[in-house]
């Protein structure tokens, strides 16, 4: 059982994220599976697990601070993939590609998206 349905982050400027997560997401193997009119996108493998969406109240988009989205890796080499994609998308580095030593055999990057959200991915095989 997965703890979550989905998970669902702001933007600013739709298109730009589209762009974004098409790259990103791509290196891990997800894949946009909507499109909510102008409002937002979805993410996922074989069902919908990301949005990114115009806030609904008409507010600019805002980070959660101390928020961090997480993806699943199938390997180390997507992890590479999804960091490398983020930063020549426009995205910042949040913590280069290496082993995490809070789990055995954890290996992870961070990086932030165009609004300032916080992603990271995971794989826990040994190399």
């Amino acid at each position: 059982m997965s703890i979550f349905t989905h998970v669902t982050v702001g933007t600013n400027d739709l298109q730009k994220a589209r762009s974004f997560y098409d790259n990103v997401l791509g290196a891990l193997g997800l894949k946009r599976i909507a499109d909510l009119n102008e409002n937002g996108s979805i993410w996922g493998e074989n069902a919908p697990s990301f949005f990114v969406l115009k806030p609904a109240n008409g507010a600019p988009a805002s980070v959660g601070n101390g928020v961090t989205v997480s993806f699943e890796a199938p390997n180390r080499a997507a992890i590479d993939a999804f960091h490398a994609a983020a930063l020549a998308c426009g995205g910042t580095c949040e913590g280069t590609p290496g082993p995490r030593g809070w789990a055995p055999d954890a290996y992870a990057a961070y990086a932030r998206d165009l609004d300032g959200n916080k992603l990271a991915a995971y794989c826990f095989k040994a190399a």
